[in-house]
């Protein structure tokens, strides 16, 4: 070693570090051989914390200020070891410096679906994603659990341990959680909370303060969002024929629609007054239901529904029972239209007394 490296090495006396990256959890001061001068300034900024290393073990942990590298100002360096003759001459322990500042917008997210219960759709399979932020709470134990001997720390080495942490523990979460799966959306803000706070106690492990959790999207399967979309538009559509007159009204007005998109409104229109008037009075519909070619093949209306077929034999039965009465509307390929039970098929009735409001 020259006369020169010799004397650079003796005269390091002031230990700084001036961060100018976003990214940068943990920094050692690049000391590489040379020692420390005795009385040397220590500089410890905002954001930031000062480790003291000697021989792998923790001496000092220095918070923001300027300090005197003496002992008479930093009484636990005189346990590192090469504090001989009058503990004048330099000393080789490693200073690490700490980031304190928040680390926002990392990233987190579910690489496959979460199955959780929902109050509405019973069982359902989730996805989510979303931001979080971090920041080093206890820096000896994060140099400890994480850091190890690493000389430059930044948040892509450990970014995806957290990450994995996050979605681990969120099955936990939304299994505890009993916010119907519709409402989620409206209470982002309060569920990223609730997870913060769920999730916390594990970050602590290492040293960091998880200080939030936002939740950005919480996505269903997309047979679910395609039956959700369809019950929506059943909803938005409403009283069917008043929408079909109004689709019908604004394809005439359109001066630029073609005759057979007029024709096709007219007729879409036309069907759904014939499917409203069926809703409206389903016992008087014309529509026949498709029973095979054959006599004996009866239909019953019961409840505005078509029931069956049934044969002459399952009728008796069903009048007496009274669930076939006279007034019950009947129908057979052969006939034209629904008819009133007694009008066609008296004989079922004959052995059955009359109605009540016959009585003299």
């Amino acid at each position: 070693m020259g006369l020169f490296s010799w004397l650079f090495g003796q005269f390091i006396d002031v230990v700084e570090w001036t961060d100018d990256s976003r990214d940068t959890m943990v920094w050692r001061f690049p000391r590489q051989g040379n020692e420390i001068k005795y009385g040397a300034k220590l500089i410890v900024r905002e954001s930031q914390i000062a480790v003291f290393v000697n021989e792998g073990e923790i001496a000092d942990v220095l918070t923001p200020g300027t300090y005197e590298l003496e002992t008479n100002n930093l009484p636990i360096l005189t346990s590192l070891q090469h504090w001989d003759h009058g503990f004048k001459s330099p000393f080789k322990a490693e200073v690490y410096f700490v980031n304190t500042k928040r680390f926002t917008d990392l990233k987190w997210g579910t690489k496959g679906p979460i199955m959780v219960r929902d109050p509405e759709f019973s069982m359902v399979r989730l996805r989510a994603f979303g931001t979080y932020e971090i920041q080093i709470s206890d820096p000896a134990a994060f140099l400890r659990e994480i850091v190890g001997t690493d000389g430059h720390f930044t948040i892509d080495e450990v970014d995806a341990q957290l990450s994995n942490i996050i979605v681990s523990k969120l099955a936990v979460v939304l299994g505890e959680d009993s916010t119907p799966i519709l409402d989620l959306a409206a209470n982002y803000e309060m569920f990223g909370s609730h997870i913060t706070e769920g999730i916390t106690p594990y970050f602590s492990e290492y040293g960091l303060k998880l200080t939030k959790i936002l939740v950005e999207n919480i996505s269903l399967p997309e047979e679910v969002q395609e039956a959700i979309d369809k019950r929506t538009s059943r909803e938005i559509t409403g009283d069917l024929d008043a929408h079909l007159k109004y689709e019908t009204g604004n394809a005439m007005g359109n001066a630029n629609g073609s005759m057979g998109d007029m024709v096709g409104m007219g007729a879409g229109l036309a069907m759904g007054q014939q499917m409203t008037e069926a809703m409206k009075h389903p016992s008087q519909t014309s529509a026949t239901p498709p029973p095979p070619p054959s006599k004996e093949n009866i239909y019953i209306s019961l409840d505005g529904k078509a029931n069956g077929p049934y044969t002459k034999t399952a009728l008796m039965a069903l009048a007496n029972e009274g669930t076939l009465t006279r007034e019950t509307f009947v129908w057979r390929e052969d006939f034209d239209g629904w008819k009133k039970a007694e009008s066609v098929f008296a004989e079922l009735f004959a052995h059955l007394p009359p109605p009540l409001d016959h009585q003299e």
